[in-house]
């Protein structure tokens, strides 16, 4: 299943995305990044369904909430950055 995966820079920030998307209906899940797309291997993202990606992505530009790239995780694991 294709998700999309979206960097925060901390724990609290993705937990505060999370907590949003939640709040809208968006299932949202609280995870360490792929060390493939953490710089400092220490970044945490919130995976969203793919389905319901671009538009998680627009809630938290509006909420302030969003801080790094956008991933989106294919079924066998890569990643490619999302054209958002």
């Amino acid at each position: 299943m294709l998700h999309y995966l979206i960097m925060s820079r901390s724990l609290t920030y993705a937990q505060r995305a999370a907590k949003l998307l939640e709040r809208s209906g968006i299932t949202a899940t609280v995870a360490k990044a792929p060390q493939s797309v953490s710089d400092k291997g220490c970044a945490y993202c919130v995976s969203v369904s793919y389905k319901h990606g671009p538009q998680a992505v627009k809630q938290l530009e509006e909420a302030g909430l969003r801080q790094g790239k956008v991933y989106i995780q294919e079924v066998d694991g890569s990643l490619r950055e999302a054209a958002i």
